[in-house]
């Protein structure tokens, strides 16, 4: 029934038969506004599905399972291999608050939880409700063929906003976000199997200018501190 028919309705009754009136048009403005909020949340989860960025990428180091499970289960060694970290803090065996450097000197910070957690096999985590690039990851830690030692495999996904923050995200992770999850997982493989990262190993592939700005100066690791 159209809202503006119901005003007109209430306008010429009086009484009783207005005051129905006024219930019936309080409650179809009701149903209405509930409808428009409705087709706001669905219109941004569809722009959030649309902008959302998923990977996989997987990785082979020459140590036991056991052993590539324990350093990354120890979340606060994560900024040690994967340079847009700034620090990740444990504040208990699920939750932990991570910190993103972000572009001009800004920190994109957020909190998250350990949804699924198999020593040696798996581990899954997601953000928690109100960060604000929702995102999501899973590392699998599988026999490599051949008896080559691990095979890191790792799930990520991440739905940047739109807008300004959208922009900085975008900066964050560079033009091509599989590639620096790529030089990631190489150095946590340096991490594993040395002890440190070669800040001035580029690879095959080489690393792009951001990633050289954003790398802090060549700090060798302990293969032992932090496992």
């Amino acid at each position: 029934m159209d809202l503006a028919l119901l005003g007109r309705a209430w306008a010429d009754r009086s009484g009783d038969r207005r005051r129905r009136v006024a219930v019936t048009t309080a409650v179809i403005a009701g149903i209405t506004a509930v409808d428009v909020v409705a087709t706001l949340r669905a219109g941004r989860a569809r722009r959030a599905r649309r902008r959302l960025v998923r990977m996989e990428l997987a990785v082979t180091v020459n140590t036991p399972a056991s052993e590539a499970y324990r350093f990354w289960r120890n979340l606060e060694n994560l900024p040690r291999f994967m340079t847009h970290l700034e620090s990740v803090r444990a504040d208990d065996l699920r939750r932990s608050h991570w910190v993103a450097r972000g572009p001009a000197g800004r920190s994109i910070s957020w909190d998250a939880e350990i949804v699924d957690d198999r020593p040696n096999e798996s581990l899954a985590w997601r953000s928690l409700p109100g960060a604000r690039v929702p995102n999501a990851g899973r590392v699998r830690f599988l026999p490599a063929p051949g008896d080559r030692g691990t095979e890191v495999r790792v799930q990520l996904g991440y739905a940047p906003p739109a807008g300004r923050l959208g922009r900085a995200v975008a900066k964050l992770f560079g033009e091509e976000p599989e590639q620096q999850v790529r030089d990631d997982l190489r150095r946590f493989k340096q991490v594993l199997e040395t002890g440190e990262v070669v800040r001035s190993d580029a690879g095959p592939d080489g690393i792009s200018l951001g990633q050289q700005l954003r790398q802090r100066p060549a700090q060798p690791l302990s293969a032992g501190s932090g496992r």
